[in-house]
Protein backbone atom coordinates (compact mmCIF):
# COMPACT_ATOMS: atom_id res chain seq x y z
CA UNK A 1 0.00 0.00 0.00
CA UNK A 2 2.72 2.29 0.52
CA UNK A 3 4.09 1.95 -2.67
CA UNK A 4 0.72 2.21 -4.60
CA UNK A 5 -0.05 5.41 -2.47
CA UNK A 6 3.49 7.15 -3.56
CA UNK A 7 2.68 6.28 -6.90
CA UNK A 8 -1.06 7.96 -6.57
CA UNK A 9 0.59 10.83 -5.29
CA UNK A 10 3.04 10.94 -8.68
CA UNK A 11 0.37 10.09 -10.64
CA UNK A 12 -2.16 12.75 -9.17
CA UNK A 13 0.45 15.49 -8.93
CA UNK A 14 1.10 14.74 -12.64
CA UNK A 15 -1.91 15.79 -13.89
CA UNK A 16 -2.03 18.22 -11.71
CA UNK A 17 0.68 20.16 -13.57
CA UNK A 18 -0.87 19.21 -16.95
CA UNK A 19 -4.08 21.08 -15.97
CA UNK A 20 -1.99 24.17 -14.77
CA UNK A 21 0.46 24.03 -17.63
CA UNK A 22 -2.22 23.18 -20.27
CA UNK A 23 -4.16 26.67 -19.23
CA UNK A 24 -0.72 28.84 -18.19
CA UNK A 25 -1.21 31.92 -19.66
CA UNK A 26 -4.90 31.68 -18.76
CA UNK A 27 -4.07 30.96 -15.15
CA UNK A 28 -0.66 34.23 -14.95
CA UNK A 29 -3.29 36.43 -16.69
CA UNK A 30 -5.66 35.44 -13.96
CA UNK A 31 -3.43 36.19 -11.23
CA UNK A 32 -2.01 39.27 -12.28
CA UNK A 33 -5.86 40.79 -12.18
CA UNK A 34 -5.94 39.90 -8.32
CA UNK A 35 -3.86 41.50 -5.57
CA UNK A 36 -1.97 38.67 -3.41
CA UNK A 37 -3.84 39.63 -0.34
CA UNK A 38 -6.85 38.76 -1.69
CA UNK A 39 -5.65 35.42 -3.44
CA UNK A 40 -3.70 34.56 -0.01
CA UNK A 41 -7.37 34.88 1.46
CA UNK A 42 -9.45 32.75 -0.93
CA UNK A 43 -7.00 30.07 -0.59
CA UNK A 44 -7.10 30.01 3.17
CA UNK A 45 -10.73 30.22 3.00
CA UNK A 46 -11.26 27.40 0.76
CA UNK A 47 -8.05 25.23 2.75
CA UNK A 48 -10.53 25.50 5.81
CA UNK A 49 -13.69 24.46 3.62
CA UNK A 50 -11.94 21.11 3.12
CA UNK A 51 -11.26 20.86 6.55
CA UNK A 52 -14.73 21.30 7.45
CA UNK A 53 -15.91 18.91 4.56
CA UNK A 54 -13.27 16.30 6.55
CA UNK A 55 -15.27 16.85 9.77
CA UNK A 56 -18.22 15.38 7.93
CA UNK A 57 -16.85 12.32 6.84
CA UNK A 58 -15.27 11.96 10.05
CA UNK A 59 -18.69 12.28 11.58
CA UNK A 60 -20.39 9.48 9.69
CA UNK A 61 -17.14 6.99 10.27
CA UNK A 62 -17.84 7.27 13.79
CA UNK A 63 -21.28 7.43 13.15
CA UNK A 64 -20.92 3.74 11.50
CA UNK A 65 -19.14 2.55 14.94
CA UNK A 66 -15.27 3.40 14.06
CA UNK A 67 -14.56 6.83 15.18
CA UNK A 68 -10.95 7.93 14.14
CA UNK A 69 -8.47 10.70 16.22
CA UNK A 70 -8.60 13.86 14.01
CA UNK A 71 -5.06 13.48 13.10
CA UNK A 72 -5.19 10.26 11.16
CA UNK A 73 -8.44 11.23 9.99
CA UNK A 74 -7.55 14.47 8.03
CA UNK A 75 -4.06 12.36 6.86
CA UNK A 76 -6.18 9.65 4.98
CA UNK A 77 -8.96 12.21 3.82
CA UNK A 78 -6.38 14.84 2.65
CA UNK A 79 -4.13 12.01 0.56
CA UNK A 80 -6.88 9.81 -0.27
CA UNK A 81 -8.35 13.09 -2.04
CA UNK A 82 -5.58 13.66 -4.68
CA UNK A 83 -7.20 10.93 -6.74
CA UNK A 84 -9.89 12.78 -7.78
CA UNK A 85 -7.36 13.90 -10.24
CA UNK A 86 -6.94 10.76 -11.77
CA UNK A 87 -9.22 10.17 -14.23
CA UNK A 88 -12.38 7.91 -12.92
CA UNK A 89 -14.12 8.20 -9.37
CA UNK A 90 -12.66 5.40 -7.72
CA UNK A 91 -9.26 5.86 -6.88
CA UNK A 92 -10.18 8.86 -3.79
CA UNK A 93 -12.68 6.18 -2.45
CA UNK A 94 -9.84 2.95 -3.21
CA UNK A 95 -7.29 4.67 -1.10
CA UNK A 96 -9.96 5.87 1.30
CA UNK A 97 -10.33 2.43 2.03
CA UNK A 98 -7.14 0.70 2.21
CA UNK A 99 -5.63 3.95 4.43
CA UNK A 100 -8.63 3.48 6.97
CA UNK A 101 -7.37 -0.61 7.01
CA UNK A 102 -3.93 0.60 9.39
CA UNK A 103 -6.51 1.78 11.55
CA UNK A 104 -8.50 -1.52 11.89
CA UNK A 105 -11.31 0.42 10.35
CA UNK A 106 -13.67 -2.27 8.36
CA UNK A 107 -14.13 -1.90 4.66
CA UNK A 108 -17.69 -1.82 5.21
CA UNK A 109 -17.37 1.09 7.07
CA UNK A 110 -14.80 3.09 5.06
CA UNK A 111 -17.13 2.71 1.96
CA UNK A 112 -20.29 3.56 4.12
CA UNK A 113 -18.72 6.66 5.69
CA UNK A 114 -17.88 8.01 2.42
CA UNK A 115 -20.64 7.19 0.21
CA UNK A 116 -22.29 9.23 2.69
CA UNK A 117 -19.75 12.05 2.82
CA UNK A 118 -20.53 12.33 -1.30
CA UNK A 119 -24.04 11.75 -0.91
CA UNK A 120 -24.38 14.75 1.84
CA UNK A 121 -21.77 16.94 -0.08
CA UNK A 122 -24.03 16.55 -3.31
CA UNK A 123 -27.22 17.02 -1.91
CA UNK A 124 -26.40 19.91 0.23
CA UNK A 125 -24.90 21.71 -2.68
CA UNK A 126 -27.73 21.31 -4.37
CA UNK A 127 -29.92 22.51 -1.66
CA UNK A 128 -27.37 25.78 -1.55
CA UNK A 129 -27.93 26.26 -5.10
CA UNK A 130 -31.86 25.99 -5.14
CA UNK A 131 -31.92 28.37 -2.42
CA UNK A 132 -29.67 31.16 -3.73
CA UNK A 133 -29.74 30.83 -7.66
CA UNK A 134 -33.40 30.88 -8.81
CA UNK A 135 -34.17 34.40 -7.25
CA UNK A 136 -30.63 35.87 -7.83
CA UNK A 137 -29.60 34.20 -11.47
CA UNK A 138 -31.41 33.58 -14.61
CA UNK A 139 -28.84 32.32 -16.50
CA UNK A 140 -28.78 29.40 -13.87
CA UNK A 141 -32.67 29.28 -14.19
CA UNK A 142 -32.52 29.13 -17.76
CA UNK A 143 -29.57 26.22 -18.15
CA UNK A 144 -29.44 24.26 -14.88
CA UNK A 145 -32.88 24.41 -14.03
CA UNK A 146 -33.40 20.44 -14.05
CA UNK A 147 -31.05 20.23 -10.74
CA UNK A 148 -33.05 21.67 -8.85
CA UNK A 149 -35.64 19.76 -8.22
CA UNK A 150 -33.70 16.89 -7.25
CA UNK A 151 -32.16 18.46 -3.91
CA UNK A 152 -34.66 18.11 -1.89
CA UNK A 153 -35.27 14.38 -3.44
CA UNK A 154 -31.51 13.72 -2.47
CA UNK A 155 -31.90 15.45 0.96
CA UNK A 156 -34.49 13.12 1.52
CA UNK A 157 -32.73 10.11 0.44
CA UNK A 158 -29.98 10.76 3.60
CA UNK A 159 -32.83 10.07 5.70
CA UNK A 160 -31.06 7.22 7.98
CA UNK A 161 -33.54 4.39 6.95
CA UNK A 162 -33.16 4.67 3.69
CA UNK A 163 -29.30 5.16 3.91
CA UNK A 164 -29.16 2.03 5.67
CA UNK A 165 -31.34 0.22 3.34
CA UNK A 166 -29.05 1.28 0.44
CA UNK A 167 -25.77 1.05 1.98
CA UNK A 168 -26.79 -2.36 2.97
CA UNK A 169 -28.16 -3.36 -0.90
CA UNK A 170 -24.87 -2.41 -2.31
CA UNK A 171 -22.58 -4.01 0.37
CA UNK A 172 -24.54 -7.00 -0.93
CA UNK A 173 -24.47 -6.95 -4.17
CA UNK A 174 -20.78 -6.61 -3.63
CA UNK A 175 -20.77 -9.46 -1.44
CA UNK A 176 -19.71 -7.92 1.55
CA UNK A 177 -21.36 -8.43 5.28
CA UNK A 178 -24.00 -5.63 5.90
CA UNK A 179 -23.08 -2.49 8.64
CA UNK A 180 -23.10 -3.31 12.09
CA UNK A 181 -24.97 -0.32 13.39
CA UNK A 182 -27.00 2.23 11.26
CA UNK A 183 -25.89 5.66 10.90
CA UNK A 184 -28.40 7.53 13.49
CA UNK A 185 -30.19 11.15 12.75
CA UNK A 186 -28.31 13.18 15.01
CA UNK A 187 -24.92 11.63 13.77
CA UNK A 188 -26.34 12.84 10.12
CA UNK A 189 -27.68 15.99 11.06
CA UNK A 190 -24.03 16.62 12.41
CA UNK A 191 -22.84 15.54 9.83
CA UNK A 192 -24.96 17.69 7.02
CA UNK A 193 -24.34 20.66 9.76
CA UNK A 194 -20.01 20.77 9.13
CA UNK A 195 -20.99 20.29 4.64
CA UNK A 196 -23.51 23.12 4.80
CA UNK A 197 -20.88 24.86 6.84
CA UNK A 198 -18.33 23.82 3.61
CA UNK A 199 -20.64 24.90 1.34
CA UNK A 200 -20.70 28.56 2.81
CA UNK A 201 -16.63 28.87 3.14
CA UNK A 202 -16.39 27.96 -0.31
CA UNK A 203 -18.90 30.41 -1.35
CA UNK A 204 -17.07 33.13 0.72
CA UNK A 205 -13.66 31.96 -1.64
CA UNK A 206 -15.69 32.58 -4.47
CA UNK A 207 -16.60 35.67 -3.46
CA UNK A 208 -13.66 36.98 -2.55
CA UNK A 209 -12.01 36.21 -6.25
CA UNK A 210 -15.51 37.97 -7.99
CA UNK A 211 -14.83 41.42 -5.76
CA UNK A 212 -11.07 40.84 -6.83
CA UNK A 213 -12.21 41.09 -10.38
CA UNK A 214 -14.98 44.12 -10.34
CA UNK A 215 -18.34 42.14 -9.17
CA UNK A 216 -20.41 44.29 -6.57
CA UNK A 217 -23.70 44.47 -5.15
CA UNK A 218 -25.59 43.13 -2.17
CA UNK A 219 -26.53 40.02 -3.52
CA UNK A 220 -23.18 38.59 -4.94
CA UNK A 221 -22.51 37.15 -1.62
CA UNK A 222 -25.54 34.71 -2.02
CA UNK A 223 -24.88 34.15 -6.11
CA UNK A 224 -20.90 33.30 -5.59
CA UNK A 225 -21.94 30.41 -2.97
CA UNK A 226 -24.56 29.08 -5.39
CA UNK A 227 -23.13 29.06 -8.26
CA UNK A 228 -19.63 27.44 -6.67
CA UNK A 229 -22.35 25.04 -5.77
CA UNK A 230 -23.92 24.28 -8.74
CA UNK A 231 -20.60 24.12 -10.41
CA UNK A 232 -19.31 21.61 -8.43
CA UNK A 233 -22.30 19.56 -8.54
CA UNK A 234 -22.02 19.68 -11.96
CA UNK A 235 -18.16 18.93 -11.79
CA UNK A 236 -19.17 15.62 -10.08
CA UNK A 237 -21.46 14.35 -12.63
CA UNK A 238 -18.85 14.85 -15.01
CA UNK A 239 -17.39 11.05 -14.49
CA UNK A 240 -14.84 11.01 -16.99
CA UNK A 241 -13.57 14.50 -16.07
CA UNK A 242 -10.86 14.24 -13.65
CA UNK A 243 -12.21 16.70 -10.24
CA UNK A 244 -14.74 18.12 -12.40
CA UNK A 245 -12.29 19.71 -15.28
CA UNK A 246 -14.27 21.53 -18.02
CA UNK A 247 -17.70 21.07 -16.45
CA UNK A 248 -17.18 23.09 -13.26
CA UNK A 249 -15.59 26.11 -15.09
CA UNK A 250 -18.36 25.89 -17.73
CA UNK A 251 -20.89 25.80 -15.15
CA UNK A 252 -19.34 28.47 -13.25
CA UNK A 253 -19.15 30.78 -16.16
CA UNK A 254 -21.88 30.63 -17.20
CA UNK A 255 -23.87 31.52 -13.61
CA UNK A 256 -21.63 34.60 -13.17
CA UNK A 257 -21.28 35.85 -16.39
CA UNK A 258 -24.58 38.39 -16.28
CA UNK A 259 -22.94 40.11 -12.93
CA UNK A 260 -19.23 40.34 -13.50
CA UNK A 261 -17.34 42.58 -16.17
CA UNK A 262 -16.41 40.83 -19.33
CA UNK A 263 -13.80 37.92 -19.11
CA UNK A 264 -13.69 38.50 -15.54
CA UNK A 265 -16.11 34.71 -15.05
CA UNK A 266 -13.56 33.25 -16.85
CA UNK A 267 -10.48 34.05 -14.72
CA UNK A 268 -12.32 33.64 -11.63
CA UNK A 269 -12.95 29.95 -12.47
CA UNK A 270 -9.30 29.92 -13.28
CA UNK A 271 -8.33 31.30 -10.07
CA UNK A 272 -11.06 28.51 -8.20
CA UNK A 273 -9.58 25.91 -9.64
CA UNK A 274 -5.99 26.15 -9.06
CA UNK A 275 -6.05 28.01 -5.83
CA UNK A 276 -8.24 24.80 -4.33
CA UNK A 277 -5.92 22.54 -6.53
CA UNK A 278 -2.94 24.48 -4.35
CA UNK A 279 -5.01 23.78 -1.01
CA UNK A 280 -5.25 19.97 -2.20
CA UNK A 281 -1.87 19.59 -2.57
CA UNK A 282 -1.10 22.08 0.78
CA UNK A 283 -3.28 19.49 3.04
CA UNK A 284 -1.81 15.95 1.32
CA UNK A 285 1.62 17.43 1.86
CA UNK A 286 0.80 18.57 5.64
CA UNK A 287 -0.36 14.59 5.96
CA UNK A 288 2.68 13.40 4.59
CA UNK A 289 4.90 15.25 7.13
CA UNK A 290 2.43 14.67 10.06
CA UNK A 291 2.98 10.71 9.79
CA UNK A 292 -0.12 7.99 10.74
CA UNK A 293 -0.30 9.00 14.55
CA UNK A 294 -2.35 6.82 16.63
CA UNK A 295 -6.40 6.42 15.88
CA UNK A 296 -9.24 5.74 18.20
CA UNK A 297 -9.61 1.60 17.84
CA UNK A 298 -12.55 0.10 15.52
CA UNK A 299 -15.82 -0.29 18.15
CA UNK A 300 -14.69 -4.26 17.65
CA UNK A 301 -11.38 -4.82 19.32
CA UNK A 302 -8.43 -6.75 16.95
CA UNK A 303 -7.84 -10.66 18.10
CA UNK A 304 -4.98 -10.63 19.90
CA UNK A 305 -1.65 -11.75 18.23
CA UNK A 306 -0.97 -15.70 18.91
CA UNK A 307 2.45 -16.24 20.95
CA UNK A 308 5.47 -16.88 19.04
CA UNK A 309 4.26 -14.39 16.35
CA UNK A 310 5.72 -11.13 17.12
CA UNK A 311 4.96 -7.75 15.09
CA UNK A 312 1.47 -8.60 14.36
CA UNK A 313 -1.04 -5.86 14.94
CA UNK A 314 -3.03 -6.18 18.34
CA UNK A 315 0.35 -6.72 20.20
CA UNK A 316 0.31 -4.55 23.53
CA UNK A 317 3.43 -1.77 22.78
CA UNK A 318 4.11 -2.03 19.22
CA UNK A 319 4.60 1.04 17.00
CA UNK A 320 1.32 1.58 14.93
CA UNK A 321 -0.75 0.61 18.10
CA UNK A 322 -2.04 1.73 20.65
CA UNK A 323 -1.99 0.10 24.26
CA UNK A 324 -4.83 -1.08 26.43
CA UNK A 325 -6.50 0.04 28.79
CA UNK A 326 -5.57 -2.12 31.29
CA UNK A 327 -1.66 -0.86 30.45
CA UNK A 328 -2.44 2.31 30.92
CA UNK A 329 -3.84 2.52 34.38
CA UNK A 330 -0.39 0.26 35.30
CA UNK A 331 1.52 2.84 34.27
CA UNK A 332 2.77 1.16 31.25
CA UNK A 333 4.20 4.01 29.17
CA UNK A 334 2.48 4.91 25.50
CA UNK A 335 4.63 4.53 22.40
CA UNK A 336 4.48 6.84 19.89
CA UNK A 337 3.98 5.91 16.43
CA UNK A 338 6.89 7.36 13.66
CA UNK A 339 5.73 8.87 9.98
Amino acid sequence: MRVLRVLLVLLALAFCTYSVVDQWDATTRAFREMSWATLAGSLAVGLAGLFTWMLGWRTFLAGLGSPLALRPAFRISAISQLGKYVPGKVWALVTQIEMAREHKVPAERSFGSTLLAVASSTACGLAVASATLPLTSAAAREKYWWLFPLAPVMLAALHPKIVTWCLDTMLRLIRRPPLEQPVSLGVTLRAVGWTVLGWVLFGVHTWLLCVAVGGDGAGLPFLATGAYALAFVAGFLVFIAPGGIGAREAALTVVLTPVLPAGAPVVVAIASRVLLTIADLLNAGAALLLGRGPGHPAARPPEPSEPGEPGLPGQPGEPGNEPAPEALVRGTPQTKEGP
